[in-house]
């Protein structure tokens, strides 16, 4: 494990208050001497046990092992040899592994071994004791600081970390990272976990199949897919110089990008459908998502079936960077408003912002739930945490550039962005504290503004995911043009 690893996991959020551990008569404490529950110690984790006065022997391997537990001496079962049961204190809490960091919280598989799992362990007391909600904000926290590469790296190395699958563990969400990284099979051993290393590949493939264009979607970019690998496993493939992005749902597998290469279109799609007949049986999942309109032309077969999904928004910047005459009239007003009442300052996105952001986050979502949000929306909210969680770490590797927002110093608005075409800057993600009239506004005009100084002729604003008050949010803007994409699925015969 690396000096960097070390630091990120000691720094995993907690929960549970130490006088709560203090008084507790469950952890550390097991009723064999071979439970599975044993806490699991990486080497680096060993040494500094060692360092700090657990005797060497208690470590089978010292690469990496769990730990040999002693007999309670004053009661029944066993202890692990780091406690101490008269304090009721860990000798080497300062130091102790990530597996004991994570608890009450657990790492495992699911019952078919397929999926990381991320639960609460109900045999915690205070986790009985504890909202619901604040269980499950927390475990959102952890499983964000589960994504960093660090530990992802850590927990690659020691897989005895995950644990078996325990029906008195309740499921808090799936870990995909993890997944990804640690899955004892995969469906097909050409398909590879989609990593940051592999963003030069991508823009190569999308440069190959010439699909770039003033109206190109948002979802042909890296960045577009990476930042929901936080959610879903995505993996690819090369076959006869076309590349294949698919991403695993429960469902099954599907593809979020028509295949790129130079070949024809329409037998890598044939290709691909049957790489997902093989992979998904029957079901309907199987389908092909982001297909451009001059694509589908080169598609249409009675085999193929087109849905229409939700296109992006294309705006002209020099429109929306003056906000100027009576069709911007209310857009207009209320970034004046925002202007004149707010001492606002705007500045690039720094590490240092990370917390504050994804507070932030939780701040605006909640603003929405208590808003007119049906309940599609409010599932989109909570998919979409982990994704602005990762962004917040990886942005600069991932290829986006960001800026924050504050008003006297506090951070109320944040958005992220790229380059999808030499002319059309792409805004990924936009938050603004909803509390504040006219900023939402403000900000989006701010960003036009600097997007127009860096050459752009357009800004795509992505989809309205189906939602109306988005729609209208959008619409009011005047696009250029909604994209016209779709969604292909294939007759099955």
């Amino acid at each position: 494990m690396t000096v960097d690893s070390e630091q990120t996991i000691r720094v995993l959020p907690q929960l549970v208050p130490e006088a709560a551990c203090v008084r507790c008569d469950v952890c550390c404490r097991f009723p064999e001497a071979d439970s599975f529950l044993r806490p699991y110690f990486t080497g680096p984790e060993i040494s500094d046990a060692v360092a700090h006065g657990v005797t060497e022997s208690f470590f089978p391997d010292k690469s990496g092992s769990q730990v040999e537990l002693v007999k309670n001496s004053v009661g029944e079962g066993y202890l692990c040899p780091a406690f101490d049961s008269k304090s009721g204190r860990c000798g080497i809490y300062d130091v102790r592994p990530l597996d004991c960091r994570l608890y009450p919280l657990a790492l495992m598989w699911d019952a078919s071994g397929r999926e990381v799992l991320l639960g609460w362990d109900s045999k915690c007391p205070f986790m009985c004791d504890a909202p619901s909600s604040a269980i499950h904000e927390y475990g959102e926290r952890v499983a964000a600081s589960l994504a960093d590469e660090a530990i992802l790296e850590a927990i690659a190395a020691h897989p005895r970390l995950i644990g078996r699958f325990q029906e008195d563990v309740v499921v808090l969400r799936t870990l995909p990272h993890l997944t990804g990284r640690l899955a004892p099979e995969r469906v097909d051993r050409r398909l590879r976990p989609l990593t940051l290393s592999d963003a030069p590949d991508l823009a190569k493939a999308i440069e190959r199949a010439q699909v770039i264009r003033h109206d190109t979607p948002a979802a042909f970019a890296f960045p577009y897919h990476y930042m929901w690998t936080a959610l879903l496993p995505y993996r690819w493939m090369e076959s006869d110089h076309t590349l294949f992005l698919f991403a695993e749902s429960q469902d099954g597998w599907f593809m979020p990008l028509p295949p790129l290469g130079t070949g024809p279109l329409d037998q890598a799609v044939e290709q691909a459908f049957a790489l997902m007949r093989a992979w998904n049986g029957p079901s309907p999942v199987s389908r092909i998502e982001n297909v451009m309109e001059s694509q589908r032309q080169r598609l249409e077969c009675d085999e193929i079936l087109f849905h229409p999904k939700e296109g992006d928004y294309l705006y002209s910047v020099e429109a929306l960077a003056a906000l100027a005459g009576d069709r911007y009239k209310s857009q207009r007003a209320l970034c004046n408003r925002a202007a004149r009442e707010q001492a606002i300052t705007i500045e690039p996105y720094r590490a240092d912002d990370r917390a504050d952001c994804a507070l932030l986050y939780r701040r605006w979502a909640e603003q929405k739930r208590n808003g007119r949000l049906d309940q599609m929306g409010k599932l989109l909210l909570e998919d979409a945490e982990p994704a602005h969680a990762l962004v917040f770490r990886e942005y600069e590797r991932i290829g986006l550039s960001g800026t924050v927002v504050r008003v006297n110093d506090d951070i109320v608005a944040y958005t992220f962005g790229y380059w999808l075409t030499p002319q059309t800057w792409c805004i990924l993600l936009e938050v603004a504290d909803r509390s504040i009239p006219g900023l939402a506004q403000w900000v989006f005009r701010e960003t036009c503004r600097t997007a127009m100084a860096q050459g752009a002729v357009y800004v795509n604003a992505m989809d309205d995911a189906g939602l109306p008050g988005l729609r209208a949010a959008k619409s009011a803007y005047r696009p250029s043009m909604v994209l016209n994409t779709w969604v292909i699925t294939r007759t099955i015969t």
